[in-house]
């Protein structure tokens, strides 16, 4: 199943809604919502600096990991950007791909 990272900042009326339920009421949500679009949750944490938040989750595809994004973002009480992860063994495919490509000027 596809992995992708999460990393999220609070608005201040999505701080505010942390403060009061907590970061384990978040993550509830947070599991609620991944495992409803057939994903699971292998990690999530609260942080401080650019980003509050960084989840690791499984979804089954690119799709589903838009529409969580579309969701969340909608809200508008947490900023999210998606990334897309790849692992080793994808990026030892990836290097094999011949790819005709000219750059700029050259």
């Amino acid at each position: 199943m596809p992995k992708f990272l999460l990393q999220g900042s609070y608005s201040a009326e999505g701080a505010k809604g942390l403060i009061k339920e907590g970061g384990t009421a978040r993550r509830a949500a947070a599991d609620k919502l991944v495992s409803g679009l057939g994903g699971s949750i292998e990690t999530m944490y609260f942080a401080f600096g650019g980003d509050d938040v960084f989840a690791i989750v499984d979804l089954p595809d690119q799709e589903s990991a838009a529409a969580a994004s579309m969701a969340i973002g909608a809200t508008g009480a947490l900023r999210i950007r998606t990334t897309a992860l790849l692992t080793v063994e994808q990026m030892d495919a990836a290097s094999k791909i011949s790819v005709n490509y000219r750059p700029p000027g050259g």
